[in-house]
């Protein structure tokens, strides 16, 4: 039973991704995930520790900070607008409640710390004060994907994946071995290609740890019915950096960082599709516990 209202509540949680800048009303959702209104709240609730509400406006805010991250022409008042915030005074309150700071803040705030140039005004009318520690921050990361890295820009095929959601930062290799035993009683596993994998479906740089929601994966050789809590995900066909990596569990955040600075150092623009991790070894059975692993950023 369990299995089943993670499943809807799966199908909740993509119809919410796939419509954040349209009408998401509680009948609506609900209807998706099959439950009765009241039913369906109680339920979202339980599982995602959060309400319905909640969770819709802090994805609503988390997508607006993404974009603005990453396309600078964007007009915050436009985006506010069409994420279904009936004013930008509005919008900038429940902005700066999340983040601390407000829209505009942000976005000044943020590629200053990945430009290449890395300078600001200071508050005594100082113009042009470099703050090293920034340039320090991208020469230590690019130095750190020379180091570790293999990088290369390639077009990948439609990928399909048989996957478990999770969130949160807790608890993952569980999941992880929950798949991995599922995967061996279909003889999944037996097939060299099948890979296990991890796609994100939020940005750590925009959402506690706590509530980043991911895929723990098989890829499949072709596209994928549900079949109980194992739901499929499919990253579309397109180009994407792929960067190779032989590194240990507490590098892996190190690692996305450098490659996404790697990314914007190269003039490349992140796509709509979600960043994910495809595995080569067990890291258990590996001399130092190392993962031999991909990431990919999927790129306009």
């Amino acid at each position: 039973m369990q299995k089943e209202y993670i499943n809807r509540i799966n199908l909740a949680l993509q119809f919410i991704d796939d419509h954040l800048d349209g009408e998401l009303s509680l009948d609506t959702i609900a209807k998706v995930a099959l439950y009765s209104p009241f039913h369906f709240h109680r339920i979202f609730k339980a599982v995602i520790g959060e309400t319905l509400n909640a969770y819709i406006n802090r994805r609503r805010i988390e997508k607006i900070a993404s974009i603005l991250i990453h396309k600078k022409e964007v007009s915050i008042t436009e985006l506010s607008l069409q994420y279904g915030f009936s004013s930008n005074s509005s919008f900038t309150r429940a902005f700066k409640n999340f983040y601390g700071v407000s829209p505009t803040e942000f976005r000044k705030q943020l590629p200053n710390k990945y430009s290449k140039i890395g300078k600001v005004e200071s508050k005594i009318g100082q113009k042009d004060l470099i703050f090293e520690k920034y340039i320090c921050n991208i020469t230590n990361h690019l130095n750190w994907i020379k180091m570790n890295a293999r990088i290369e820009v390639k077009e990948t095929p439609e990928l399909h994946f048989a996957s478990i959601t999770h969130i949160g930062v807790d608890g993952i290799e569980n999941v992880f071995e929950k798949l991995i035993k599922w995967g061996r009683s279909k003889g999944i596993l037996e097939n060299p290609e099948a890979k296990m994998a991890r796609v994100f479906h939020d940005s750590f740089k925009i959402t506690s740890p706590d509530k980043v929601r991911m895929s723990i994966c098989i890829l499949m050789g072709e596209p994928f019915t549900t079949e109980g809590e194992i739901t499929p995900v499919t990253i579309k066909k397109g180009r994407s950096i792929v960067g190779r990596f032989e590194i240990t569990p507490d590098s892996f955040e190190k690692s996305w960082s450098s490659l996404f600075i790697w990314m914007s150092e190269q003039g490349y623009t992140k796509a709509e599709e979600k960043p994910f991790e495809i595995y080569h070894n067990d890291f258990r059975e590996h001399p130092e516990n190392e993962f031999l692993v991909d990431f990919y950023i999927p790129i306009e």
